[in-house]
């Protein structure tokens, strides 16, 4: 070893004994990413939902009565560019007769309401379930077109095909004035628990980091969760939240768009990843409380792992990467992972699919 080496293992030895355990870990682990299973079961189906005046995100699929796969996704004009999710997404539903697609457009569900309503200017992240015998689409909406008025909220319907009652008021508000969710409340990703609770885990940051940012990315994202006694109650915000917290790894690592879902007596959570492994990949993580999340793996890879695709036209800056994972049940097991990913034959953004093997 020579004498640089020696000076840069002794370095990093000394900062590891100075970090705390889970960040102590997440350094060894950021240096050799593992693939989890579930990762390995993958293989591309390729990409759905491509529109040739709109962007498309979000995809989240359910099997119908009818025996159709009904997706419900977010989409906004292609003359916007892929900022306009902020500022003018709606939120669609669309049908087919196997996961695979092809799917048709049936209608839009949710379109921002306009000036006085909490989902004013957007309307966004729709994650679909069946509850107690209805549809309870979790969404966001914002009033000022921003990141600060972010909301979550639950339109729920007896039909997947409407009508759907929408919320006079969001589901979940940030924290309190300097709180690590005193910024927005976003990304909802459901699940009924199995003692009967109704859980909704949220994404949010703090305003502080994010109005004035000491890293390149501005704010940490991190994950909480809220508990309900029944669907549409009020969601109470546990007391050991966030659930899922980075940033202790030392460079403003972060994740978002989780989801998460209950198999084999764990819960099982999917995520994109911000800077663990890097920016292109997705995180897997288990939990045997739902609250006390194990190290992350890979759950998924960057689209070049899995197919080829064109040369990145310059206005798409996301090219390459797939994010909002949402999966597909059939029979009470995930059989599809539904994602979104720019590119495709319109240059814009659509649903890509992936078969869980």
């Amino acid at each position: 070893m020579n004498r640089k080496e020696f000076i840069g293992t002794t370095f990093l030895a000394s900062l590891a004994t100075m970090l705390p355990m889970r960040a102590h870990e997440f350094l060894t682990a950021n240096t050799q990413p593992e693939l989890s299973d579930f990762e390995k079961s993958l293989s591309p189906v390729g990409r759905a939902l491509e529109f040739e005046d709109f962007y498309v995100w979000c995809n989240s699929p359910i099997e119908g009565p009818d025996g159709k796969i009904h997706v419900f996704f977010s989409r906004w004009p292609k003359a916007k560019g892929m900022g306009g999710w902020i500022s003018s997404s709606e939120i669609a539903h669309a049908v087919a007769d196997k996961p695979e697609g092809p799917y048709e457009y049936v209608s839009t569900v949710l379109s921002p309401r306009g000036t006085g309503y909490w989902d004013a200017t957007t309307c966004h992240n729709p994650s679909i379930h069946f509850v107690d015998g209805k549809y309870a689409l979790f969404f966001l909406g914002n009033s000022n077109g921003k990141m600060d008025t972010k909301r979550i909220g639950l339109a729920t319907a007896d039909s997947l095909y409407g009508p759907w009652t929408r919320p006079d008021e969001p589901l979940l508000l940030p924290g309190k004035e300097g709180e690590w969710d005193d910024l927005l409340t976003t990304n909802p990703s459901f699940i009924k628990h199995p003692n009967g609770e109704y859980w909704l885990y949220y994404k949010s940051l703090d305003t502080e980091g994010y109005v004035h940012p000491k890293f390149e990315i501005k704010g940490n994202r991190k994950y909480g969760l809220a508990i309900a006694k029944s669907l549409e109650e009020p969601y109470t915000k546990y007391e050991g939240n966030p659930v899922v917290d980075f940033h202790n790894m030392g460079n403003n690592q972060q994740c978002e768009d989780a989801y998460v879902w209950y198999e084999d007596k764990k819960f099982k959570m999917l995520a994109r990843d911000m800077g663990v492994y890097g920016i292109d990949k997705g995180l897997y993580m288990e939990s045997k409380d739902g609250k006390h999340w194990s190290k992350p793996l890979i759950g998924y890879q960057e689209l070049s792992k899995y197919i080829t695709q064109p040369p990145a036209p310059k206005h798409l800056n996301r090219y390459g990467r797939v994010e909002r994972p949402q999966l597909l049940f059939q029979n009470g097991k995930p059989t599809y992972l539904f994602t979104a990913s720019q590119g495709g034959k319109y240059e814009t953004a659509s649903a890509f699919i992936f078969k869980i093997n």
